[in-house]
């Protein structure tokens, strides 16, 4: 799982240590995601299944895409499908994926990189990997977050962000025994790269086996910790999580969460995906590849797809073969 990594982690900014008054946030529910299909076929564990979206808000969904490694022909991925009313966020762990849009954002994304695409009003999209790791094969690893937009900025103009790995905020634990990763928002005071609309911050956080980490939260946002990989505990009452569950806190200033002792030797050791943010606190419509407030913004959008108002495929594009889209 390499992300982002450090040969020196004494170099690193260390995460303050708490104040004993901080309430360390407890764990509200405990989910494991199910396995499905995405795409053409690409394997994902869907994260927030089972969650209510008033614990979840301001996000709608999550998958976890892969871990697998491929065989040569393998690798797929989505075809041209469109978007309104949110962000997609997809977080490159491990391997390679290609981005294009009908606005003309797009780029290809590896270990550590992140493409932020905002929909706003509407456009076409695809997702795929590149012709040499279709005929290679190899690893493959990486996260897809929606995040809702408020109602005045839903059909604000598409924009893309191509934010590299390298641009992460990087620091560790006051022992050295954790890496964070701050994608977007803050933590502690340092900050992502990641623009957002939404007051959000997302970190991925690698705690080395028998560590702990107590890390600082915004009372005001809510708190989704997702297992990628390994074994350990979270919250303050230490609940045991493992690869594919998602623990959902309560209210609190801090996260606390700690690393087994023990990991197996294809996870060597506990990775996690944070996020948090502001809830928005509005009705959600969401419909298939649309995030909209009400019913009826929900069937002008597909009105609009249908009608072709969300974009054109460009002449100039991926190659790729015409499939189902994303759901």
């Amino acid at each position: 799982m390499p992300a982002v990594t450090v040969d020196d982690m004494l170099v690193l900014p260390r995460l303050p240590r708490l104040d004993k008054s901080t309430i360390i946030r407890p764990v509200r529910r405990l989910t494991t995601a199910p396995n499905g299909y995405e795409g053409e076929g690409f394997p994902v564990r869907r994260a927030f299944a089972g969650v209510p979206m008033t614990e979840l808000d301001p996000f709608i969904h999550l998958d976890q895409m892969g871990e697998v490694e491929y065989a040569p022909g393998e690798p797929k991925g989505t075809s041209w499908h469109p978007h309104r009313g949110f962000e997609t966020v997809t977080y490159m762990i491990d391997g390679i994926m290609d981005h294009q849009d009908s606005q003309g954002g797009g780029g290809s994304i590896t270990d550590g990189d992140t493409q932020w695409m905002t929909a706003g009003s509407g456009l076409l999209h695809i997702e795929a990997p590149p012709e040499h790791l279709v005929a290679s094969g190899g690893m493959f690893h990486g996260t897809q977050l929606w995040v809702n937009l408020p109602r005045v900025a839903k059909m604000s103009p598409p924009r893309y962000q191509d934010i590299r790995g390298r641009e992460s905020a990087l620091l560790t634990t006051p022992d050295g025994g954790a890496l964070i990763r701050v994608i977007a928002g803050e933590v502690a005071g340092h900050k992502g790269p990641g623009s957002t609309h939404t007051p959000i911050t997302v970190t991925h956080v690698t705690v080395q086996p028998g560590a702990q980490v107590d890390l600082p939260w915004r009372v005001n946002f809510n708190a989704l910790v997702y297992v990628l990989g390994g074994r350990g505990t979270v919250g303050a009452e230490k609940r045991p999580v493992h690869t594919g569950q998602l623990a959902v806190h309560g209210p609190g200033g801090a996260l606390r969460f700690a690393a087994d002792a023990q990991q197996d030797s294809r996870t060597p050791a506990l990775e996690l995906f944070i996020m948090g943010g502001k809830p928005i606190r509005e009705p959600v419509a969401h419909y298939g590849p649309f995030v909209m407030n009400t019913r009826d913004e929900l069937v002008k959008a597909f009105e609009d797809f249908q009608a072709g108002r969300l974009g054109v495929i460009p002449a100039e594009r991926l190659p790729h073969t015409d499939g189902p889209g994303r759901p």
